[in-house]
């Protein structure tokens, strides 16, 4: 196929090329001096032996189709190629005639220019001959039988990896060897071979028999490593402080819904001491207020939006922004909001003399529920002052 496209290549190539020579051969700017001087008669000797270039290339045409058979891809090339070479010598015909029609400056500086062109068009019809004869040597070979096929030689493959592998985990004989290993028991016909036990399997065997002997002296003689019952008190040990430690991160999770009171000193005192930083400029330091005070007395059982830890705790959370009180969860945690809460329950009862008047409902730990809304207008504290 590479000598196909070549031939062809070749072959259109040349017809292109002498079709232009003409235009070329008018238009080329000669040297002021050639090399040499060329005549009529050198140019009819070049189209002579171009003319006789391309009738051997028609006569191996011939050859090619015949040993390519008929409709093969040789006929095709041949014909393809025909009919391009026979524009070669009308393309040569006419390119003399107008060579010689042609009246430049001097006939010696356009023959001159001709003379090369011609010189191009018999190298190329030369080259084209040459790969002709290579197709014809090598159909002739095809067709003596004289070209052999060659014989790849058979590398025969041993056991793959994993063949290998497998034979050393089972320890298996092959089939060929089983003769040696043949038990001389026949039964009926019957022979029995003396396969060894897997070395897989032995090596689980003897992995179990050791560590049998490690546990047996390291947990009963030497007793480094704990028995089944020390072992479930360590773990249940483990467990129970995990466990404690993953409740401790659920507190930051509390809510005015899941909100506990707690007595435990840690969580008091920090309640005090958030209520001293955020709280004492509304309620006064002992959280009992004063009549010039903003906000209400917390050591009395009088509550605004009801007491209790849940209530309080959802008080200062939200805050009650139309009275001057802003929401605190922007700024505390649900466990710093929960301490505080658990503080202010502390205090009960605790106000001194000057403490502020009553505001509010009087709240019963006996479960009286707290307004729905912690931000609902407060009851006249006139009227329950006087109650």
């Amino acid at each position: 196929m590479h000598e196909r496209s070549m031939s062809r290549l070749l072959l259109s190539g040349a017809a292109f090329g002498l079709t232009a020579l003409p235009a070329l051969a008018q238009d080329a700017a000669a040297p002021k001096v050639p090399f040499f001087d060329v005549n009529d008669t050198v140019l009819y000797a070049l189209v002579v032996v171009a003319v006789v270039q391309v009738i051997f290339i028609l006569a191996l045409a011939g050859i090619l189709r015949t040993l390519g058979g008929p409709g093969g891809w040789v006929k095709k090339l041949v014909e393809r190629s025909g009919r391009a070479a026979l524009t070669v010598p009308l393309v040569l015909v006419a390119a003399s005639a107008q060579a010689q029609a042609y009246q430049g400056d001097g006939n010696s500086m356009s023959a001159y220019g001709l003379f090369w062109w011609l010189g191009g068009v018999n190298l190329l019809l030369f080259v084209i001959i040459l790969v002709q004869i290579r197709l014809v040597r090598s159909l002739t070979a095809v067709v003596a039988g004289t070209v052999e096929a060659p014989v790849e030689e058979v590398v025969p493959e041993g056991p793959s990896w994993i063949e290998r592998t497998m034979a050393r985990l089972t320890g298996q004989v092959k089939m060929e060897e089983e003769q040696s290993i043949e038990l001389h028991h026949d039964y009926d016909g019957i022979k029995e071979l003396d396969n060894v036990l897997p070395p897989w399997w032995l090596w689980l065997f003897y992995g179990s028999i050791a560590w049998g002997v490690l546990y047996l002296v390291n947990v009963h003689v030497i007793r480094i490593w704990p028995d089944t019952v020390n072992e479930y008190h360590q773990e249940m040990a483990q467990a129970k402080v995990e466990v404690d430690a993953y409740l401790a991160t659920l507190t930051a999770a509390v809510d005015e819904n899941t909100v506990t009171f707690t007595d435990d000193a840690a969580v008091l005192g920090t309640g005090r001491a958030l209520y001293t930083q955020y709280c004492t400029p509304c309620h006064g330091a002992d959280a009992a207020g004063s009549e010039i005070s903003v906000g209400p007395n917390l050591t009395d059982a009088y509550w605004l939006h009801g007491g209790g830890v849940k209530n309080i705790f959802k008080t200062i959370k939200y805050g009650v922004p139309e009275k001057g009180m802003i929401a605190w969860k922007a700024q505390l945690q649900p466990t710093e909001i929960s301490a505080i809460s658990s503080y202010l329950i502390t205090l009960q009862g605790t106000g001194g003399a000057t403490q502020k008047a009553p505001q509010g409902e009087l709240w019963k730990e006996d479960g009286a529920a707290a307004p729905a809304d912690s931000t609902a207008a407060p009851t006249d504290t006139t009227t329950v002052a006087g109650v």
